[in-house]
């Protein structure tokens, strides 16, 4: 996965709470392997009718958004199962970074691990960027990974929290087992250094 680095991009705003990643990627797509690509596959059922015509009132489907990196969502964005398929679409369509006032467990974790930037914000922050978003389609913001902040396009700051491992694993493009194996030198040396040290056992 690509190291995280400031964006600057179009937002668009998915004005739904309890988007679950059944919606995200349904069950039916599932058996596609990883270096298969997902994005075309991102929101299917919501961005196209039965016999695949994108509906054009979804908004990833409005040209103004077609450029978008970052989503800006309602509370509880990727409840459901546990699938980490509904991070590769949000990823492999170009989505580096969600917003949202709250995330499911286990798709947040999976953000991590692959790549993506799940920042919580305040609901009412949230609110905010979603109308700015809605009333002027095709907006720019701002996120920040090293300076933990959201810049809105009325200027007005957010600060986010984030645990400071994942955060450096996420700065260096790593998930936990890549970042680990970058310190093989370094537990070597330990290794050896605790060995003297315990020569006994």
């Amino acid at each position: 996965m690509e190291p995280f680095t400031p964006l600057a991009a179009v937002a668009a705003p998915l004005a739904m709470p309890n988007v679950d990643t059944d919606q995200i990627i349904p069950a039916r797509f599932l058996w596609r392997k990883r270096p298969d690509g997902w994005g075309h596959l991102l929101f299917h059922d919501l961005r196209f009718d039965d016999a695949g015509v994108p509906k054009p009132l979804f908004m990833l489907n409005r040209p103004e958004y077609g450029a978008a990196r970052i989503l800006v969502a309602e509370r509880n964005f990727g409840c459901g199962s546990s699938r980490e398929h509904a991070v590769w679409a949000l990823y492999d369509y170009g989505i580096r970074c969600v917003v949202a006032p709250s995330f499911g467990d286990i798709f947040f974790n999976n953000c991590m691990q692959n790549g993506l930037l799940p920042v919580q914000l305040p609901a009412q922050s949230v609110e905010v960027l979603i109308g700015a978003l809605q009333q002027a389609p095709g907006l720019r913001i701002g996120v920040d990974l090293e300076q933990q902040c959201v810049s809105g396009p009325d200027g007005i700051t957010h600060a986010f929290e984030i645990d400071p491992f994942r955060k450096e694993c996420l700065l260096a493009g790593a998930d936990e087992v890549a970042f680990t194996l970058g310190l093989a030198n370094k537990i070597e040396a330990f290794e050896q250094t605790y060995e003297r040290k315990v020569s006994w056992l």
